[in-house]
């Protein structure tokens, strides 16, 4: 296998507890940790909960040492002001607070450096191209990835995303583009992790190398969770199906596109609609589900804790994705993990997961199109059931090609690679 390299991670994201891309960020350090002696530099708002992992995990601590940048009254926090800062017009404020932070971070590092002499820095989360942080400025190899936030929401879906909305998404594409093309930290970093560049999706490839002529590797940016079934939920003859739904209750996670499609087929079938999560759209949400006249049909369960919303996808039929802006989003690969087959828009990281062995892809063309769509792939696996546990038992086999396992052999293979270029070089 090699010697252990030393490896300088940062991962403001990283926390044992957490699902998205807390959970994402700790994912990949206990992965990459099989291969390496990791010295990562985190939030320090994860302090207690990473601390109390390692407590419990003796080889991981003896592989990991975590550096927790000092927190300051700017400086992102989970609190109720930031939270509603984050879901809100007024994200940029967010995104400077990060880069600030990553300043710090960068202090931090080079002094580490200095002590530990690292072989490599890796810029692990956030996956933002927009922040690379500041570790490919040191004088050592440099990874970055995977990388994410290139591609724009698609604007002929922006309509239906209502008046903010349409601002934020607008916005947003707006600001992207111009950030693609005048930012010079993301040129500048891309330029150093040459040959060490891992982009999350491959519509995220394309895009690194239409605005910026590097080659890059896909690697999914997400891994299944610890409970991977070897079973799958039966639909009982006569039984409604049940379909579950789960995200941030945001414009962008587009749950109305779901919800139309089912009006359009509550006469032909029996069905219940387990709704996940909770957010800004939640109440504008279940108004529509009211005036649409299946709101009898919908149950609205909020934020529940992890396991137990692990337990809802697991009784469910059908998981359903509608996000119109997302990478690939940890609930594609809960879904499969238990053993739940998967309808999804055919883009963003879905379209690289989901296969015609664990889930119906539905091409992204119009809102009425892509709604008129959803109900008839619906339709089909619930006036098909022998396909429907075929896909299921498709999804506990896909879920494995997804492993933390080969992410850290993929990445390891990367890292060897670049120290070996680089004395190679010297």
């Amino acid at each position: 296998m090699g010697r252990r390299l030393k490896v300088l991670v940062s991962a403001y994201a990283c926390n044992p507890l957490k699902g998205s891309e807390e959970g994402v960020g700790w994912g990949w350090v206990r992965a990459l940790s099989e291969y390496h002696d990791l010295f990562v530099i985190t939030a320090e708002f994860h302090r207690r909960d990473i601390e109390e992992a390692l407590s419990k995990e003796f080889p991981l601590s003896s592989r990991v040492i975590f550096f927790y940048v000092p927190h300051k009254l700017w400086h992102y926090a989970p609190t109720k002001g930031w939270l509603f800062v984050e879901s809100s017009v007024l994200k940029p404020a967010m995104n400077y607070a990060y880069r600030l932070w990553q300043r710090e971070a960068y202090r931090l590092a080079r002094d580490l450096h200095d002590e530990h002499k690292f072989d490599l820095a890796h810029q692990l989360t956030y996956v933002g191209f927009r922040f690379p942080g500041h570790l490919w400025k040191l004088d050592i190899p440099f990874v970055w990835g995977p990388v994410g936030g290139l591609e724009n929401t698609p604007w002929r879906f922006l309509p239906m995303f209502g008046g903010n909305g349409f601002i934020y998404y607008a916005g947003r594409n707006f600001i992207n583009t111009l950030e693609k093309v005048f930012l010079s930290a993301p040129k500048r970093a891309f330029r150093k992790a040459r040959g060490g560049i891992i982009a999350a999706t491959a519509g995220i490839e394309r895009e690194i190398r239409k605005w910026y002529d590097e080659e890059c590797e896909v690697i999914c940016e997400i891994g299944p969770p610890a409970e991977i079934l070897d079973h799958y939920s039966v639909r009982e003859p006569g039984r409604p199906v049940r379909l579950s739904w789960s995200g941030q209750h945001l414009p962008g996670k587009a749950l109305p596109l779901l919800l139309r499609a089912l009006s359009a087929i509550q006469t032909d079938v029996a069905w219940k609609l387990d709704i996940l999560g909770a957010g800004p759209c939640t109440v504008k949400w279940q108004k529509l589900a009211k005036r649409l006249k299946i709101d009898d049909s919908c149950v609205w369960h909020g934020q529940l804790p992890r396991a137990e919303a692990l337990k809802k996808v697991r009784e469910s039929h059908i998981f359903v994705i509608t996000s119109l802006k997302d990478l690939t989003s940890t609930v594609l690969l809960e879904a499969l993990s238990q053993g739940v087959p998967v309808i999804c828009p055919d883009h963003c990281g879905f379209s690289n997961v989901i296969t015609a062995e664990c889930g119906v892809k539905v091409p992204v063309v119009s809102p009425r199109q892509l709604h008129s769509d959803l109900a008839s792939a619906i339709l089909r696996l619930v006036n098909d059931e022998a396909l429907r546990r075929q896909l299921a038992q498709g999804a506990l086999r896909r879920i494995r090609d997804f492993s933390w396992e080969d992410k850290a052999r993929q990445v390891d293979s990367i890292y060897r690679k670049m120290v070996a270029d680089r004395a190679g070089s010297g």
